[in-house]
């Protein structure tokens, strides 16, 4: 049985550890969920809680996460996204579970991986699939999304200031000349960059990996999921790193409904039962320590909510 210090540490740093360890109020004889296996910190942190009987899922749609196995028979690893988290546990035979964590976004790893094409820092292929199972890349998505999607794209994803233009110089820019990596398209984007280069580029490369890997998709596949796969009294913990991600956790916490769901009928009856109850009224933020050491966690914010009684 391995412990938490046997799993890789320089894979990616495990933002808001202790706070979302100690959140799902482990039971050593409890059943979890690890939606984000990555480097293992957390699911290190989990079964370093658990008993013998205890078991873990952990899911990873990175196959690069498995070289961060522990040997540790309580541990059942699922190569997918999460967003097939009900499935996989009926597979199992596993009815509902006492607790779920979900670490999102981008692991310290995939930023690294300059192949990946996650990071402005490196230049390497438009690619930032996390699965490489999946088809679209973002070179897809510069040489053959319209003007009018891709101004969506950036304007919703990565809350870029001027996405209309930004959308239109890749269109016109695209017919004179072929994008096919990240120093090209850093280059195509030069005349239309505002205030921090580094900063512009962060949104936009934000928003096409979101696109890229359907991350708002599967997070809203996983929200409406928890409902059924948490046992009475069992909890959510979910660290988010953008205003998106983090709208979507709050509103399905607090009414069990996902932001579009709005309703239309003022006739109709506002007592309708919430499947959650909020642990955390207020987001969990990392100390200063703790950004000091890892500035990734400087965006974190982690909220916890518990399946009624």
């Amino acid at each position: 049985m391995a412990a938490a210090n046997d799993i890789s540490e320089g894979y990616h740093v495990p933002v808001l550890f202790r706070e979302s360890v100690e959140a799902l109020d482990i039971k050593p004889d409890g059943i979890y969920v690890d939606c984000t296996f990555g480097g293992g910190g957390h699911s290190g942190g989990i079964l370093e809680r658990l008993g013998p009987s205890g078991r873990l899922i952990a899911f990873d749609q990175d196959a690069d996460a498995r070289q961060n196995l522990p040997d540790d028979e309580r541990l059942i690893f699922i190569p997918q996204n999460f967003r097939h988290l009900s499935r996989f546990l009926r597979l199992q035979k596993i009815a509902a579970v006492d607790g779920l964590l979900a670490d999102l976004g981008v692991s310290s790893h995939q930023f690294d991986e300059a192949e990946r094409g996650f990071s402005i820092r490196f230049d390497a292929a438009l690619d930032m699939r996390m699965d490489h199972r999946s088809t679209l890349t973002a070179k897809d998505i510069i040489a053959g999304y319209s003007e009018e999607a891709l101004h969506k794209l950036f304007e919703r994803y990565g809350e870029v200031t001027n996405a209309k233009t930004l959308a239109k110089t890749i269109v016109q820019q695209r017919e004179k000349m072929q994008v096919t990596t990240i120093s090209q398209f850093k280059a195509m984007l030069q005349p239309v960059v505002k205030g921090n280069p580094n900063k512009y580029f962060a949104q936009v490369f934000q928003a096409l990996r979101i696109e890229v890997n359907d991350e708002l998709g599967a997070l809203k596949e996983l929200l409406l999921q928890l409902p059924s796969v948490l046992k009475p009294g069992g909890r959510a913990a979910i660290i988010t790193f953008h205003s998106l991600e983090d709208r979507l956790v709050k509103n399905f916490f607090k009414d069990g409904l996902l932001e579009q769901e709005v309703d239309v009928n003022p006739f109709e009856s506002v007592s309708r039962e919430k499947p959650l109850q909020v642990i955390t009224k207020k987001p969990i933020l990392p100390s200063q320590e703790e950004m000091k050491i890892n500035p990734r966690a400087r965006s974190a914010k982690l909220r916890v909510a518990a399946k009624k009684l």
